[in-house]
């Protein structure tokens, strides 16, 4: 799928999300970094893409987010993460500052932010910082699906 299509997502979320086939790379299963300080929400959320077969990482803020990225830095053997979800507003570090500090270290690493303050200005911000997505609140977990199998597909 071409990378322009997750600039504007209604490209493809238009349809359901199908079998996750690929939600493996090589041999080990795509891991998903998924930061949302709304815990339900993130259980949630996090649910949805275990059931599609991701490894899916938990972090209840964007300090912890970045404590995770450390920590599987250093138990995958320096290895990235596949995928991260981020909330944009969250304790500590926001979704925006995370993304620049990413990119300003040249991690290529597709970042979805999440928000509930989904104004243009908002999504050029997360679109200029190196966003591959950016979905509005409340979030059609099923659009989060699609948006991370289509990044999966794209690296695979």
């Amino acid at each position: 799928m071409p990378a322009e299509l997750l600039r504007d997502p209604t490209s493809f979320l238009d349809a359901p999300p199908g079998p996750v086939p690929s939600a493996q790379l090589g041999e080990s299963p795509v891991r998903v970094l998924l930061a949302e300080d709304d815990r339900e929400l993130r259980l949630l959320l996090a649910t949805a893409l275990r059931r599609d077969g991701y490894e899916v990482l938990e972090a209840r803020d964007g300090n912890h987010l970045l404590e995770i990225m450390g920590e599987s830095l250093v138990s995958s053997g320096g290895a990235p993460l596949d995928i991260v979800v981020s909330d944009i507003r969250m304790p500590g570090k926001s979704g925006l500052e995370l993304l620049a500090g990413l990119r300003r270290d040249d991690w290529s690493t597709p970042v979805v932010l999440i928000t509930a303050f989904g104004d243009p200005e908002t999504h050029a911000e997360a679109y200029r910082l190196g966003a591959d997505a950016v979905l509005d609140k409340p979030l059609d977990i099923d659009d989060l699906r699609v948006v991370v199998q289509a990044l999966v597909r794209m690296r695979g």
